[in-house]
């Protein structure tokens, strides 16, 4: 089982990265919306935007991913999958956390163009969609719930 324990390894070590910059990506999108008129202090929040997004999102979301596909394999494939009901929720939910990853491109590039009109209260909230994701899907690793199953 080496081969799973490093996979594992690398697999939280990836999520780790990838919702950090979940979750501090819609934070700068707060300080952008919140200081749209400082032309000086948006450009510079652009570049934070733009090397967090494409440098440390975009690996780390592949990483996350393949690895997480390298553990299933690893663990049995498509039989793991048919006695594992709870990680189809889990993968429903990495699935929600990719369409959000994307959605933070949308809106960091609807800021480069000036065309972004949501508010900091907006990305406030917005900011609190993938802890919420990440909560469940912390429980259900640990729990891995067998009332799924049935």
């Amino acid at each position: 089982m080496e081969t799973y324990e490093w996979l594992k390894i690398l697999h939280i070590l990836a999520f780790t990265s990838w919702m950090a910059m979940l979750f501090y990506i819609p934070r700068l999108f707060v300080y952008h919306a919140e200081h749209i008129e400082n032309e000086g202090f948006t450009e510079v929040v652009k570049i934070q935007e733009s090397k967090l997004y494409y440098f440390i999102g975009w690996p780390a979301m592949i990483a996350t991913l393949v690895s997480g596909f390298a553990l299933i394999v690893v663990l049995g494939g498509g039989q793991y999958m048919k006695t594992s009901a709870w990680l189809h929720l889990k993968l429903t939910l990495i699935i929600a956390l990719v369409g959000y990853h994307l959605l933070c491109g949308h809106y960091m590039k609807s800021f480069e163009r000036g065309t972004c009109k949501r508010s900091g209260k907006f990305f406030r909230v917005f900011n609190e969609v993938p802890t919420l994701i990440l909560i469940a899907i912390v429980i259900l690793v640990i729990l891995q719930p067998s009332l799924w199953v049935k």
